[in-house]
């Protein structure tokens, strides 16, 4: 069953919005925290807040280029497998054109059925539903290829059928994992969402303190990280987005199984 990542259950646009106000409000309460600070307080020295700043701010960097590696590197990961498991499905599809007696075409059926369900929970996002099929037409494929093998248990041609079926299942299980169950860390989430609020609010801490007015450019910044931050989720999600993976080389094989 699809495991969904942390921030998968709300829509892009929702964490856009909420980030942007987070961010703003942290910046605000640390602004107010700082002037506070100025009036009570004439020890605190402004150059040595900005240099922590500037340490916090490098911090975020750093976890937020490891989080944008780890999406990017799914990102690519989905891509390949695309074009792996297509053609591990040809491959598959040819070889069944061998098989004795109206197994073949049997089998074939079946794989023209799997490359549908494959583009339709792209299309659809019934990911449950499309594995539990997918699950269901691997079944029914294997035991075709079990009474192949029991009938002609010394046939090359069988074996290289249960050979390509058997690449296509592990394809598969490697696509779940990759797509629907290897997203980026929860905790990693959290601790990059964590270190960007304080970033922030030490940013706004050190404006508070050296007296400097509210300055346009925070908003500025804080649009920018958003933008970046909604960008590493959007990577990091199978199916939604503006940053989806290309499904040609399954629409390519779907028109090659119907010529």
């Amino acid at each position: 069953m699809p495991v969904a990542g942390p921030l998968d259950r709300f829509p892009l646009w929702l964490l856009l919005g909420v980030t942007i106000v987070v961010l703003l409000l942290a910046v605000e309460g640390g602004y107010r925290l700082g002037a506070y600070r100025l009036r009570r307080s004439e020890q605190e020295h402004g150059a040595h807040v900005l240099a922590l700043v500037t340490t916090t701010m490098g911090l975020l960097a750093l976890v937020l280029a490891f989080t944008f590696g780890l999406a990017a590197t799914r990102f690519e990961g989905r891509k390949q497998m695309v074009v792996d498991e297509a053609n591990a499905i040809e491959t598959t599809y040819l070889r069944a054109g061998l098989l004795p007696g109206d197994r073949g075409a049997k089998v074939r059926e079946w794989l023209r059925d799997y490359v549908e369900s494959r583009l339709e929970v792209v299309k659809l996002g019934n990911v449950e539903q499309a594995l539990r099929h997918a699950e269901e037409l691997h079944r029914e494929l294997w035991k075709e290829a079990e009474a192949a093998g029991r009938d002609q248990p010394s046939s090359t041609v069988v074996a290289l059928f249960i050979e390509s079926l058997n690449r296509m299942t592990e394809l598969h299980a490697m696509r779940v994992k990759v797509a629907v169950r290897g997203g980026v860390p929860g905790v990693l989430w959290a601790a990059l969402f964590m270190v960007a609020i304080l970033n922030l609010a030490a940013v706004g801490y050190h404006a508070g303190l050296v007296r400097t007015r509210r300055s346009p450019t925070i908003g500025t910044l804080v649009l920018g990280l958003s933008i970046v931050l909604m960008l590493t989720a959007d990577l990091d999600r199978p199916q939604e987005g503006a940053l989806t993976v290309s499904q040609q080389a399954m629409i390519d094989l779907r028109r090659r199984f119907g010529d």
